[in-house]
Formats: C-alpha cells, sequence, structure tokens
C-alpha cells in the first residue's frame, strides 16, 4: 500500500516535471529592448540629453546639488530619485517619469531653488495620474 502510493506520488512529480520542462519559460532577456519612442524624440533637434550636460563647474556643481536635494527626499518615488538632471549654462532641464504631479513641481521647485540657475525647463512625465 505504501509502496504503491510512493509510486503515484513518483509518478505525480515526473509529469509535472514534464509539464514543466514542456512549458516555455519567458523571461525579461527574451525580449530586445524596446526604448523606439523614446529614442525618436531624444534624436529630435534640441532635445536634451544626458550628453548634453556641460562640463563648467558651475554647472557640474548646479546639477550635483539638484541631484542631492532629490535624493534626500524620501517622499518621492524611485523613478522620482532617478530622473534625468541636464545643466548648460545655468539652464537645468529636467526629464524622466515621476508618478504624480506633486513630484514634478517638488523636483521643479528643487531645481529652481539652487543658486545659480537661471531657468529651468521641467521636462518630467507624470506616469500616473494621483
Amino acid at each position: 500500500m505504501l509502496t504503491t502510493r510512493l509510486k503515484i506520488i513518483a509518478a505525480s512529480f515526473a509529469v509535472a516535471g514534464a509539464l514543466t520542462a514542456a512549458t516555455s519559460v519567458t523571461r525579461a532577456e527574451d525580449y530586445p529592448a524596446d526604448n523606439s519612442g523614446k529614442n525618436v524624440r531624444d534624436r529630435a533637434a534640441g532635445a536634451m540629453t544626458a550628453g548634453a550636460q556641460s562640463n563648467a563647474p558651475a554647472d557640474v556643481k548646479i546639477t550635483q546639488q539638484i541631484r542631492k536635494a532629490v535624493v534626500a527626499d524620501k517622499q518621492l518615488s524611485a523613478n522620482a530619485h532617478n530622473v534625468k538632471i541636464i545643466t548648460a549654462d545655468g539652464v537645468v532641464t529636467l526629464r524622466g517619469p515621476v508618478k504624480t504631479v506633486k513630484e514634478k513641481n517638488t523636483i521643479g521647485a528643487k531645481a529652481q531653488r539652487v543658486a545659480g540657475v537661471s531657468r529651468v525647463d521641467n521636462q518630467l512625465e507624470v506616469t500616473s495620474h494621483r
């Protein structure tokens, strides 16, 4: 009786294993990266990308100070902590996704408060409607 039960259990595991092996597993690495929409937008004339960041000491300092202020704000989402901050000639461009309009406005205000900023171009994209 015990041997029969063990055989049934073993057979069940064998069938489950065969079904698992036969089922294709889809993983993220099986899909090509597709940022086509964003890539096209970034190639547009005048689009600010990370490559447009000025190496002038004043611009680098502005970007660093904004980044520190954004990362220090624990109320912001992970996306908000990772927005692109690009400074050239005192003009700060903010790009990337944030969760709410409040996050967009908070980051824009933080950027505006940094000494040396002449203008903030807030291009942050709200990904939800909360």
